[in-house]
């Protein structure tokens, strides 16, 4: 289960994941799940994307609200 946090959090990665802060505890959470990863770009810096199963679990809570 995530926390409200956790969620908006995942909810920020799908949809402004370059103003993502990288420090963020709930960041931590959702990548020990799975529901999130820190992709390399090609300009060599970092941003978080969501996964399939982040994905996957976006779609199943907006279901049920």
């Amino acid at each position: 289960m995530l926390s409200p946090h956790e969620f908006a959090t995942l909810l920020l990665v799908k949809d402004a994941p370059n103003q993502v802060e990288m420090e963020r505890d709930e960041l931590d959470a959702l990548l020990e799940r799975q529901l999130v990863q820190l992709e390399k770009l090609a300009s060599g810096l970092k941003q978080w994307r969501v996964t399939e199963i982040g994905d996957s679990a976006i779609r199943a809570i907006k279901r049920f609200s």
